[in-house]
């Protein structure tokens, strides 16, 4: 793997339409220069090749899409892959896409979320070299690292070359939460890593390839482009929704403490213009004061839970997310406090009501958290049970740092 030197250039993210509102303490991303960015230091590779790019709305350049960018700039792009939620990213979570032509550009797209979720050798056949750039969140639910790692399988079986443009991860100070039991190894959990891992995208390669993650333990052919002026405990405000309920800077840095509550009988937001920061039910009514009412949003949540119901719970609209930096844990108490709450307790983990709805085992990736959360096992006593396989998983973590 050749790996490029970072560039001393401080520079400004610009914004690019649709904009996330940065808030006080995340609003400067001052210096810090994506791996997008730089083209001139991989230009040079794409120079009389034809390439292919895994991209979605946040692969930018200053305010341009890279696909537009590296057009203008003479590059042959032969084909685009999109990832969940399209290479525009206007489709649902979890909906399947369709293959298309991009309207933009004419380029091919090959949905990577539909019939299949890698290229064949026949869509390799006559690219050189391909490029990922998706802005990524840093939570093991969220699939950029999947398509990250089959797409690495795909460059490997072909021979092809896999250049990553790298992006920071707004999470990236958090690593917490348990390491992923295998055996609960599902499309939302493929890999033996914490609910927050901590790394940007170009550390996680580095990661599958150094520990054999990938099928049959092939060894992708990366180069990487960095970011520049750049560390994991910098605030980064993301300049683009990295997914359609991802749509606030607020709901990304809750993400990793309220994404679990989509293994319990609860809306956390979707069907609503704040999902992810919202959390309720009906059967709250009475227990608390806030509500909101799902509905259903096309591009967003069709049917979500509980919709057209007025939901009752906790508003974590204004809640100060440098609590969470601070403390540098997921908070599990708004679970805890959920299910103490709820007036039918059986009801809280049981994925029979809602087909929106995953196996909490699944979303956590240990098999013993709903008893203890049914238990009232103090949230220390639960953290004790992770922390071997936390200890482990830092400390490996260690060799494929890009940054400090």
């Amino acid at each position: 793997m050749k790996l490029f030197s970072f560039l001393a250039i401080a520079t400004l993210l610009f914004s690019c339409s649709p904009k996330i509102k940065a808030t006080k303490t995340h609003a400067n991303n001052s210096g810090i220069k994506t791996g997008a960015e730089q083209t001139e230091l991989y230009l040079p590779l794409l120079k009389g090749k034809r390439v292919a790019v895994l991209a979605n709305q946040t692969s930018i350049i200053g305010k341009t899409h890279l696909v537009d960018s590296l057009q203008k700039l003479g590059v042959n792009i032969v084909k685009v892959f999109g990832p969940e939620h399209g290479f525009r990213g206007n489709a649902s979570a979890g909906a399947r896409v369709s293959d298309e032509i991009d309207q933009r550009t004419g380029i091919p797209i090959i949905s990577l979320y539909g019939k299949k979720n890698k290229p064949s050798k026949e869509d390799l056949a006559d690219v050189d070299i391909l490029i990922y750039d998706l802005q990524d969140v840093g939570v093991r639910f969220y699939t950029n690292i999947n398509a990250l790692s089959r797409l690495m399988e795909a460059c490997e079986a072909s021979k092809k070359t896999l250049l990553i443009l790298d992006r920071p991860n707004p999470n990236a100070y958090l690593i917490d939460g348990p390491i992923l039991d295998m055996k609960y190894k599902s499309g939302i959990g493929m890999f033996p890593i914490p609910m927050s891992h901590g790394l940007t995208v170009a550390e996680f390669a580095q990661m599958a390839n150094g520990e054999g993650w990938l099928t049959n333990k092939v060894k992708a052919d990366l180069k990487i482009i960095p970011v520049a002026n750049y560390n994991h405990n910098m605030p980064y405000t993301l300049p683009v929704p990295p997914s359609p309920n991802l749509n606030t800077q607020q709901a990304i840095l809750l993400y990793p403490s309220v994404c679990m509550f989509e293994g319990v009988y609860v809306n956390h937001g979707r069907g609503t213009y704040n999902p992810f920061t919202v959390l309720g039910s009906p059967a709250y009514k009475g227990i608390y004061s806030f509500s909101f009412t799902p509905k259903s949003i096309k591009g967003m949540a069709e049917t979500p839970i509980f919709m057209d119901e007025v939901c009752y719970g906790i508003d974590l609209r204004n809640y100060d997310t440098e609590q969470l930096r601070k403390s540098k844990k997921i908070n599990f108490e708004w679970i805890k406090e959920l299910y103490k709450n709820h007036p039918k307790k059986e009801q809280f983990f049981e994925s029979k009501f809602s087909n929106q709805m995953n196996n909490i085992e699944i979303q956590i990736g240990r098999g013993d958290f709903r008893q203890q959360i049914i238990d009232d096992v103090p949230i220390e006593t639960i953290r004790a049970g992770w922390e071997p396989g936390l200890k482990a998983y830092k400390e490996m973590r260690k060799k494929y740092l890009l940054y400090p």
